[in-house]
């Protein structure tokens, strides 16, 4: 299992104050509040129109699809299916996570291909590559052999309106020969058209600062995954503002980290239940962060 989702200014008073605050202009431009998908990975398969109602319900207005294929699409729901059911509930997909078969490894491009074509139907801006098999990351040569063909498929995404971008865990932090996984990709990469979306949790996690990759790599992380580390036992996320990771420091760099969306995303730990706990996180963000 891979482990892994405006605030309008109208009068001239707040259009001074954003004049003359910069950060408090970035933060108001961010009233949307995405999820990715995977968090209510149970839910999903029972009941895909109830689970986007209380997605919706919840606070959020964007979310993060996950696990289309071309045999089953998303949870046996139609990408045109799925289109309508996000319509109805206000909420639009920013991103999915696509795994893209052998392309990767191998440049098949048949599920790169329907990946694609799925996005568009849902009117995504960000095609996302969630995870890299093991067996294809274990030195240097084999994470540029990835940016290559990440440079590849960026080209096919960009022909079709959509842009790439790359989801972290933690491997990627792992060093071979002095240097990590996550330079490469950030160094062979085209930073036109390659983005990423940085894991908060999986940075953290990994004892990397995200404040550090920011300033060193400004403007390329125009996606993050919002995700909170249980105070107790780090191998668990817990709510957003539960945890230990410290996100109003993290928010206030959002500009120069490029960040355009967020999701939130929790996989484990849910209190007292996922849907619950996605309405916590909302709520926390709605008040403390944005």
């Amino acid at each position: 299992m891979i482990t892994r989702r405006k605030f309008i200014l109208n009068t001239g008073l707040a259009t001074t104050l954003v004049m003359t605050l910069p950060s408090l202009a970035f933060t108001m431009d961010k009233k949307e509040i995405g999820l990715q998908l995977y968090t209510l990975r149970d839910e999903l398969p029972k009941n895909v129109g109830l689970t986007f109602e209380k997605v919706a319900a919840a606070g959020f207005t964007t979310v993060e699809t996950y696990g289309f294929s071309i045999k089953d699409q998303f949870w046996g729901v139609t990408p045109i299916e799925l289109k309508k059911i996000l319509d109805k509930n206000g909420l639009k997909a920013i991103s999915g996570h696509y795994n893209l078969g052998s392309f990767l490894y191998d440049g098949n491009t048949s599920e790169l291909i329907a990946a694609i074509e799925a996005a568009k139907v849902l009117k995504s801006e960000f095609l996302t590559i969630p995870w890299l098999d093991e067996s294809f990351r274990r030195n240097i040569q084999d994470y540029k052999n990835i940016a290559a063909r990440i440079n590849e498929a960026a080209k096919m995404c960009a022909a079709a309106g959509l842009k790439i971008a790359y989801h972290n865990h933690d491997f990627e932090f792992q060093k071979h020969d002095g240097i990590t996984g996550y330079e490469i990709l950030l160094k062979e990469t085209n930073k036109d058209l390659v983005y990423f979306e940085l894991d908060l949790y999986w940075v953290v996690r990994s004892g990397n600062d995200p404040l550090k990759l920011f300033a060193a790599n400004q403007g390329r992380f125009k996606l993050w995954h919002v995700k909170d580390m249980d105070k107790a036992n780090q191998a668990l996320n817990t709510e957003i503002g539960s945890g230990s990771i410290d996100f109003r420091t993290i928010f206030k760099e959002a500009k120069q980290s490029g960040m355009k969306h967020f999701f939130v995303e929790q996989e484990n730990n849910y209190n007292p239940d996922a849907f619950e706990s996605i309405k916590t996180s909302s709520g926390f963000i709605s008040k403390k962060l944005i």
